[in-house]
């Protein structure tokens, strides 16, 4: 898409206001608020004093850095390696021995004994001896029941009837009874005591009750009254004597103070991160500048020595001295291997004539029919019924 001779990329959300375009991707640009006299004065000496004291640390913690890897490349990795395989020799590989040649073994030859000692037995009893018995118990039992049955229904169920007929004419008689009873009792509470009662609560109790509460509520309203009174002037008291000079001291000492602090801290902490940063390119400088020295004196004169002195000595060496005795030693191995394998054959030979000689040319075995089948030929069901079919041989 293009507007006005630019070219805009597709899908980039952007704002055309005039003559002046605003991208949304981009975040607003944060305004930077004026700085005082006080922050400049601080800064720069603050900052001076910071990456003095930065520089030499920052140099000692890269050296260390740099010191780690190289003990982490050229010590710790290779032992942690030989511990690892010096805990899987010691360790692992013993606990699998153990477990594959002795614990499983001996769980199967547990497996074993369990059943041959404890299943199999247990099985038998319960076959045998438990399932006759359980058998029988339940034909007890059914007998058990069906007598109980028939005593409950020809013998409990009629005396149970007769005790009811019996249970509900007495019920009756004393329903009757305890009627009597509460009307006459009730006559009684309510003339002797109910009545009494409600009169002493009505002409008594209650103008006693209200003269009472009034009595307190005149009391509550003094007591009221006066502790506000007191309330009052303790309240103006400490705010005079406390709460005024405390604020005071708040808003014209601690909070200027504060703010001159945490402008100092501030700035602190931004010359820490400043020095730490510059101390850091110091360092790396420092780093590439003695790494250039320590190439330049060691490790370029040794190339140097190796490419132009023990390198074409070295293959001098190879192509006059090593390949020839390599190959020497080769055809020595060779000439070796052979004449071992001439006195082998001779040997086997000898044996074999000695034993002709003292036992005879040996009897050919001979071959039994119908076993495996012929080249070319494969096995069928048909020979095979036929092989067991066929009466044997004797020889």
């Amino acid at each position: 898409m293009c507007v006005a001779g630019l070219r805009i990329p597709t899908g980039v959300p952007r704002v055309y206001i005039g003559m002046d375009r605003v991208d949304l991707r981009k975040p607003p640009a944060r305004e930077e608020l004026p700085e005082g006299c006080l922050v400049t004065a601080i800064r720069m000496p603050v900052r001076i004093v910071v990456l003095v004291l930065v520089v030499p640390v920052r140099m000692l913690w890269d050296l260390l850095v740099v010191a780690g890897r190289v003990l982490r490349d050229t010590v710790l990795r290779p032992a942690g390696r030989a511990l690892l395989w010096l805990g899987r020799a010691l360790l692992v590989w013993p606990a699998i021995g153990v477990w594959r040649y002795v614990v499983v073994p001996f769980g199967a030859l547990l497996r074993l004994l369990g059943r041959v000692l404890l299943v199999g037995p247990a099985v038998w009893l319960y076959r045998r001896v438990l399932t006759p018995l359980g058998h029988v118990l339940v034909r007890v039992c059914r007998g058990i029941g069906a007598g109980a049955v028939w005593l409950y229904a020809h013998v409990l169920t009629p005396v149970g009837h007769v005790l009811g007929w019996l249970l509900k004419g007495a019920g009756l008689v004393l329903a009757v009874l305890v009627a009597a009873v509460y009307a006459g009792a009730s006559r009684i509470v309510r003339y002797f005591v109910i009545v009494p009662g409600v009169w002493l609560y009505t002409w008594v109790l209650r103008p006693a009750g209200r003269a009472l509460v009034r009595c307190a509520r005149g009391a509550a309203r003094v007591i009221g009254l006066a502790v506000t009174g007191a309330g009052a002037a303790l309240y103006r008291t400490v705010r005079v004597l406390v709460v005024l000079p405390l604020l005071a001291v708040w808003r014209w000492v601690l909070v200027p103070a504060g703010r001159v602090l945490a402008v100092v801290a501030r700035e602190v902490g931004d010359a820490l991160g400043h020095a730490w940063r510059v101390a850091g390119r110091i360092s790396r400088a420092v780093g590439r500048f003695l790494g250039t020295v320590f190439r330049w004196l060691f490790v370029e004169p040794a190339r140097w020595v190796y490419g132009v002195v023990l390198a074409p000595v070295g293959h001098v060496l190879r192509d006059a001295v090593l390949r020839p005795a390599a190959q020497a030693a080769r055809s020595a191995g060779r000439v070796v291997r052979q004449t071992l394998a001439v006195a082998r054959e001779t040997a086997r030979q000898a044996r074999a004539d000695l034993r002709r000689a003292l036992f005879g040319v040996p009897g050919e075995k001979e071959a039994v029919g119908g076993r495996e089948p012929a080249d070319g030929e494969t096995r069928t069901l048909e020979q095979r019924v036929r092989r067991e079919m066929s009466p044997p041989t004797r020889g």
